[in-house]
């Protein structure tokens, strides 16, 4: 079946300023791109079916290059942390929830963010078992590189005093006694005592994702999930059945954790083999952690926290041997690192152990230093920033780094004119997953609420660099420059249809305008309602 779509605005990003009148799709791809006129003479006598525009502005479908598409889902059936704005407001809602449940019941929750209270102290165990004493409970940071639990989960958890550090996490104490802080890799300390997932709980969280993202425009995201909810398989079934068995087409491209790539590996999988809608990406690899919790690894350490250098999740040995470990499966790796010093360990590795013609991808890539972006423009590899990190991190992140030492840092302009490819992601649930909302922070460098106030001028990109991010950049991130991330024949049938054109209305309009339709492989999978 033809499809035309017309009589609107519509962005090939080909190039600056690139529009087409019109646009025939069929089988899922666009067939040619041309006059109203044209296009229908080309489909001649074959049946077609018009699509009006009705003068709105249509782009290629928006994908988000990282993010944890179940967890997006997970955040809207678990308590919701992000929003609010005290610690004693953080308690208040897991108070309530403790007079919901029956004893004995999990609360958890997720997205607290110290750094959004006026009292900037994260709630403790003594405080939580206060609340809700008959009920473990466990709190995820937004960052989702810290919780906090209270004694109940705790004792299920078989964690005390004498409990070791595990190999890249903390368990805080102070004076000697537990706080209920878990930073990084003992955060997984808690999964033996935590209820089973069953297949149902992640599959009905993928699909109130999928519905989320599409009404925010989003054709598809490369996420990471696989490690989190019992085993590779039952997370990979639940794609397959969502996504494909049940009809909701969505472009997931599946980062796989190094947790998993045995199994994964075992399976006869291979890097981008998978199907239309499912395919698997990269191999994941955690080096460091994150600025809110002061985990991130620092070269010089905290400026507000003298001693302090953030946690490494493995050595600069280990991970080596991480990336000697996909080359064997000829596969690139994708690896958060926030910090500069995770940033050279991971340089260090790929130097040692290149790639075979795949790009390699390090994720957030926040702190960084002139020495190293010099490094990076000499490798195949792929930056995966988050835009949204700057209305979120700043101001503060200048006090925890020291205001000397931001130049070179949140520098996406630079990164771009050093010619290092970006792709723009929200890492999302750690922020909304709207990706107008990162497109909007990557021209503007401003909080929403606070329009006046600039965080790094010099580092603004453009509107059409700033949606590039989400197009042409994911998918190149991905090895789909050839065929998505473009309005070309030959290429996928995925728009993005918004109600006015942001390069006219300017950056202000992506915080009001609407997302009319979204269309993955020629079907409409979202219209707003009227």
């Amino acid at each position: 079946m033809l499809q035309l779509f017309k009589n609107g605005t519509i962005y090939t990003m080909e190039q600056e300023d690139a529009t087409a009148d019109a646009v025939l799709t069929s089988n899922g791809k666009i067939k040619a791109v041309g006059t109203e006129a044209e296009l229908s003479a080309l489909a001649g006598s074959q049946d077609i079916t018009t699509i009006d525009l009705n003068g709105k502005t249509m782009f290629p479908g928006f994908v988000d290059s990282h993010l944890h598409i179940v967890g997006v889902g997970e955040t809207l059936l678990k308590l919701d942390l992000s929003e609010m704005k005290s610690r004693q407001e953080v308690l208040d809602a897991v108070k309530k929830k403790a007079q919901e449940l029956p004893k004995g019941e999990w609360i958890q929750g997720d997205g607290w963010n110290e750094n959004q209270w006026e009292d900037s102290s994260v709630p403790t165990a003594a405080e939580l078992d206060e609340i809700a004493p008959d009920h473990p409970v466990m709190l995820k940071r937004i960052c989702r590189h810290a919780v906090v639990v209270n004694s109940f989960a705790l004792f299920l958890a078989r964690i005390d005093e004498q409990t070791p550090d595990p190999e890249g996490g903390v368990i805080e104490k102070k004076d000697g006694r537990l706080t209920g802080q878990l930073k990084d890799q003992a955060q997984d300390l808690m999964i033996p005592a935590l209820p089973p997932i069953e297949d149902e709980y992640i599959q009905n969280a993928l699909r109130k994702a999928l519905e989320h993202a599409w009404s925010l425009g989003l054709t598809g995201g490369h996420t990471e999930d696989l490690s989190y909810y019992g085993d590779f398989t039952r997370t990979y079934r639940a794609f397959q059945k969502v996504i494909e068995e049940e009809g909701r087409p969505f472009r997931a491209h599946l980062l796989v954790h190094h947790h998993v790539i045995e199994d994964w590996h075992r399976q006869g999988h291979s890097f981008r083999s998978g199907s239309r809608y499912v395919e698997f990406g990269a191999m994941k690899i955690f080096a460091d952690g994150a600025l809110g919790g002061r985990t991130a690894l620092l070269k010089n350490g905290y400026a507000d926290a003298p001693g302090e250098k953030g946690v490494a999740i493995h050595s600069p040995e280990k991970l080596k041997q991480l990336v000697w470990k996909a080359r064997q499966y000829d596969m690139p790796v994708a690896v958060h690192t926030i910090g500069d010093q995770a940033f050279e360990y991971m340089l260090d590795a790929i130097e040692a152990f290149p790639s075979n013609g795949e790009r390699d991808r390090l994720i957030h890539a926040q702190i960084l230093d002139e020495e190293l972006i010099k490094r990076a423009e000499k490798l195949p590899i792929v930056l995966d920033i988050q835009p949204r990190f700057v209305p979120s991190d700043f101001p503060w992140v200048e006090e925890r780094i020291g205001q000397d030492r931001m130049k070179w840092n949140y520098a996406w302009k630079t990164l771009r004119n050093r010619g290092i490819a970006c792709a723009g992601g929200s890492d999302a649930p750690i922020e909304p997953v709207s990706p107008l909302l990162g497109i909007h922070a990557a021209v503007t460098r401003t909080k929403p609420e606070e329009p006046g106030t600039v965080y790094g001028e010099s580092e603004k990109l453009s509107m059409y660099e700033g949606i590039s991010l989400f197009t042409k950049g994911s998918a190149y991130a991905c090895h789909h420059e050839h065929d998505r991330g473009v309005i070309k024949p030959g290429f996928a049938a995925d728009f993005t249809v918004l109600s006015s054109d942001p390069f006219k209305e300017g950056p202000e309009s992506l915080l009001t305008l609407n997302i009319e339709r979204t269309i993955v492989d020629g079907k409409t999978v979202y219209s707003r309602p009227v």
